[in-house]
């Protein structure tokens, strides 16, 4: 399959890592040459320095009747522009990165519809959209849903006091309708059997039913855990779309922003108690008048990494409960984890996720990317034909480094044991380490 990236930033950088770790044939074009050295040193894909959205790239051999041809530059406009010259030019299939919220919230339609775009990304809102999810769960790192929101995927930091800890999982009495699903220790993945064991400081993802597994999440938190006031440190993209939505949900909403520009965009958004405050995040003694010691969350989402950082650090030593970072170099994500900020979220990965379900296709419906690309929770339609289909799970002898964690027939969810035997046409949840996402793919389809 022959994938073509226009844009060699950060987003671009991620996806093509991921699409040529499956051996796809991936092309990437940048104007500015400089862009392009960190993708030529690092990852097996061709490099082209040209103009992305310019009808004479388009002729290139290299690029011409591309399978997927994804826009990924830092402005709308270009990445259109160039989908639609791309699509005239042979190409099977378009992705663009639209980042302005009101192309997305009032012209989807009209965009995939008259400018023939497959799929449009807006990193900012896959964001908000995870940190919301994560925020109303207050004892998760991570929540995803699958299966239209009948499967829900729950992570939490096993903690010494917690009921799991040192029992075999052969032992453990889960609730029906939660499966244990991954274990991360010391920086390895563990698909757990049935001798495994929960230690202080794994990092736990449960998959079930959403009501047991909100049932379920309830044994990590204290009783007292509502979530009620947040803090939000930068005013961009992210912030802006999060607050909206928390502010729905009758949270109280406080943000905090450097640029006055900035600043009073926000306030124009915030209605009633919420408030957006012109200052600095960094600043000790604004942050504890602003009441930082009651915040059940603080959200840190500059464009800084290292400022986001130490913001999270400030607010805990200051009394925050819960601390989440936004971070563009993924390779932060576990010193930030170590050093005690509770959730780490990447809008690159997060968004490379969905290209990564949408390249794969064939039944592929979604994929979300966990522990920095260690693992991933795939959600697959089962193929006519498919190896698995018709033969129990104990039968199968799928790849060790996966687990067939869920399924749903009918509108139905299930969790299946060694007896279940799927049928084509069930959407199957799948736990798959890295490398082998692939291989287990031909599995099913």
């Amino acid at each position: 399959m022959k994938v073509v990236i226009v844009g060699a930033g950060k987003l671009g950088y991620t996806i093509a890592e991921l699409l040529s770790n499956e051996q796809m044939e991936v092309i990437v074009i940048d104007r500015d040459e400089n862009q392009l050295t960190a993708v030529k040193n690092y990852l097996d894909v061709l490099t082209i320095v040209a103009n992305g959205a310019s009808p004479i790239t388009m002729d290139d051999p290299d690029v011409h009747g591309a399978d997927i041809f994804i826009a990924v530059t830092n402005i709308d406009e270009v990445n259109m522009v160039a989908c639609i010259l791309a699509k005239k030019h042979g190409a099977r299939h378009t992705i663009a990165r639209i980042r302005d919220m009101q192309f997305i919230s009032e012209a989807r339609e009209y965009l995939k519809k008259n400018f023939d775009i497959d799929l449009m990304l807006n990193p900012e809102m896959i964001a908000a959209q995870e940190i919301y999810r994560i925020l109303m769960t207050p004892a998760a790192l991570d929540v995803d849903d699958f299966a239209d929101g009948k499967i829900r995927l729950f992570e939490v930091k096993i903690r010494k006091e917690s009921k799991v800890v040192d029992i075999p999982l052969k032992k453990l009495r889960l609730p029906k309708g939660v499966l244990a699903g991954l274990i991360f220790r010391d920086h390895q993945m563990i698909i757990p059997h049935g001798d495994d064991m929960f230690q202080v400081g794994d990092s736990a993802y449960f998959i079930g039913f959403p009501d047991a597994i909100e049932a379920f999440s309830s044994n990590f938190v204290q009783s007292n855990s509502k979530l009620e006031r947040v803090m939000i440190i930068g005013a961009g993209r992210i912030a802006r779309t999060l607050s909206v939505r928390l502010i729905k949900d009758g949270v109280n909403v406080k943000v905090i922003e450097k640029d006055r520009e900035r600043c009073e965009d926000m306030a124009q958004l915030l209605t009633g108690d919420n408030i957006a405050i012109h200052g600095d995040g960094t600043n000790v003694d604004l942050l504890a008048q602003e009441g930082i010691a009651s915040a059940d969350v603080v959200v840190c989402l500059t464009e800084d990494d290292k400022l986001n950082l130490m913001m999270a650090l400030l607010a805990k030593h200051l009394g925050a409960k819960k601390t989440v970072v936004r971070v563009y170099r993924t390779e932060y994500a576990d010193l930030i984890e170590k050093v005690g900020v509770d959730v780490v979220i990447s809008a690159r990965l997060l968004s490379a996720a969905e290209v990564l379900a949408f390249v794969r296709r064939g039944g592929v419906v979604s994929v979300s990317i966990l522990e920095g690309a260690r693992a991933e929770a795939v959600e697959i339609i089962v193929q006519s034909g498919a190896r698995v289909a018709g033969k129990k799970l104990m039968d199968v002898k799928l790849p060790k480094e996966c687990l067939v964690c869920a399924y749903v027939r009918k509108n139905r969810a299930a969790i299946p044991n060694g007896n279940t035997i799927l049928e084509p046409g069930d959407r199957t949840i799948v736990f798959c380490l890295r490398g082998s996402a692939k291989e287990v793919m031909t599995w099913f389809n």
